[in-house]
């Protein structure tokens, strides 16, 4: 599946827009390899880890496939609500030039506002399977004329005992539809429910997941708010001093945006991205490798190839669109017996994503805190004396005795010393920092009485308290969860609205409370 573009897999051109606008210049394994298959009409299984990209690989195709209609064309089952909720705001962004109608249904949610918009007409339903069988029995859902029948996640469907709702839901479909099933794993329950209602010539894809080895690479993120990015990475610069960067966009334009704005402020560095020739890319490559050029930005399609083994450090200006790119990523790094690190640049809405990195990849990515000036000018101040001491012991610097001599006659040359230490410093410096450290709003910590035990992860609770507080899920901060009980970080404005509208709510079947917990340390 090399080199293989989105346009190159027959979808439709308003997904293929809208793919473009996403970001993603290449499909990951399970879109590539799914994609065709899906639009020559056959049933799958796609097997395949969480964060590798099903939701394009189901919703491209089948998107392409479907034109708005008064009626139902797909129905889309996932496990929870949370999920639910996270698969349709996926296709809203796929479908977004196609204009087709969405609605998540899911238990929780007033029935009387999802059977209002039931009918006014709707392309395609994501749903819970409780919900949707609630619908069916109600007679407001009708899937006797759905073209595709998706199921996603669905060994948590059945590890969660939905089995028995799920054939019902299938025996109420069109028998015609296109039934595509995606699993991380292949249980016998699964493989039954295959063989008793996919078509006999259904495709199975399956995607090996790749090991890593992390032994050599020190995982690190960074939470940062999206206005700070660029800030945020010439302050990780000026104190880490990378000797060789490799720094990683999602897209074209934000590779070709990065250097503009890096090479502004005196960085040596190129990029590299699907839509230079490969003469430029062989000579930017050539310089990296030769060590004339400090810093290569580049976008996954670019990256691949590159066999460098000096690179100290693998920056994530933005995260990838699936996890194995990010494997991909940081393995430029810890080649040749050396440590390497990779930071990441995360903003809070990137949180749970991160988490799926680090559970996939079984590693610990750690928190670090953006560096403050006081941290810059330590950094600086080392290498500044560091050069000064070296350029006495070179002794060749006699040519200017006589200028410090007069100087000598007007100020104290203490003084003097400091003035030409401050114009080293600030020729130094890639950024004109105004402040300290990187402003943000005053974080409250927050008790929730619910842990593991209910369930609980931080996409379900970031979910839960964004829209039922009617807060922006991006704000919600670090998440700690504990068997019996929860801490989170929130900005302080947030605090009142959360606890207004959450205290005394069920999540997971449990009464919530809430509470304003010590500062974490």
């Amino acid at each position: 599946m090399e080199n293989i573009k989105f346009n190159n897999l027959k979808l439709d051109e308003k997904i293929l827009q809208s793919i473009d606008a996403m970001g993603f210049e290449e499909p990951s394994q399970i879109q590539a390899e799914a994609i065709p298959v899906i639009l020559e009409g056959h049933d799958i299984i796609g097997q395949a880890q969480t964060g590798t990209g099903k939701t394009l690989a189901f919703g491209a195709p089948m998107m392409s496939m479907i034109e708005n209609n008064t009626k139902i064309s797909a129905l889309i089952l996932a496990p929870t609500r949370e999920l639910a909720i996270q698969v349709n705001d996926e296709l809203t962004r796929v479908g977004k030039f196609k204009r087709l109608q969405l609605l998540p249904v899911y238990g929780g949610q007033p029935i009387d506002r999802q059977i209002k918009s039931l009918r006014k007409g709707v392309d395609i339903v994501v749903g819970t399977p409780g919900r949707i069988l609630d619908h069916i029995k109600r007679n407001t859902i009708d899937l006797s004329e759905i073209k595709f029948l998706i199921l996603d996640e669905a060994d948590e469907m059945l590890n969660m005992g939905f089995i028995e709702d799920i054939e019902e839901i299938i025996k109420a479909s069109n028998t015609s539809r296109q039934t595509l099933l995606f699993s991380a794993t292949m249980p016998d329950q699964i493989k039954r429910l295959a063989s008793k209602y996919m078509k006999k010539d259904a495709k199975h894809i399956k995607i090996v997941k790749n090991a890593l080895t992390v032994e050599r690479i020190k995982q690190h993120y960074y939470e940062i708010k999206a206005k700070d990015r660029f800030e945020s990475l010439c302050r990780i610069l000026d104190v880490d001093e990378p000797s060789s960067s490799i720094i990683f966009c999602k897209t074209k334009r934000g590779v070709d945006e990065l250097v503009e704005s890096m090479q502004a402020r005196g960085y040596n560095v190129e990029g590299m991205h699907g839509d230079m020739n490969q003469n430029q890319r062989l000579n930017t490559l050539r310089k990296f490798k030769e060590g004339t050029l400090d810093f290569l930005v580049a976008t996954d399609v670019a990256a691949r190839g590159i066999d460098v083994d000096d690179v100290s450090h693998v920056i994530n200006y933005e995260l990838p669109q699936d996890i194995e790119s990010y494997v991909h990523r940081i393995g430029r790094t810890g080649r040749a017996n050396k440590e390497g690190t990779a930071y990441s640049l995360v903003t809070p809405r990137e949180y749970m994503f991160l988490k799926q990195i680090e559970k996939s990849t079984k590693s610990k990515i750690k928190r670090k805190d953006v560096p403050t000036i006081d941290e810059i000018f330590e950094t600086k101040y080392k290498n500044i004396v560091k050069d000064i001491k070296q350029t006495l012991e070179e002794d060749n610097f006699k040519n200017f005795i006589q200028v410090a001599t007069e100087l000598d006659e007007e100020y104290n040359l203490v003084d003097v010393a400091a003035a030409l230490m401050k114009m080293l410093f600030e020729k130094e410096l890639s950024f004109d920092y105004t402040e300290n450290s990187i402003k943000s709003d005053e974080n409250v910590r927050l008790f929730l009485s619910v842990g593991r035990i209910d369930r609980i992860t931080p996409k379900s609770l970031v979910t839960f308290i964004s829209t039922t507080a009617n807060v922006n899920a991006g704000e919600i901060g670090d998440i700690d969860i504990f068997d019996k009980f929860t801490f989170i970080d929130v900005p302080e404005r947030l605090v009142n609205p959360i606890m207004k509208e959450c205290i005394g709510k069920r999540l997971q079947g449990r009464r919530l409370n809430i509470e304003i917990a010590k500062s974490k340390k």
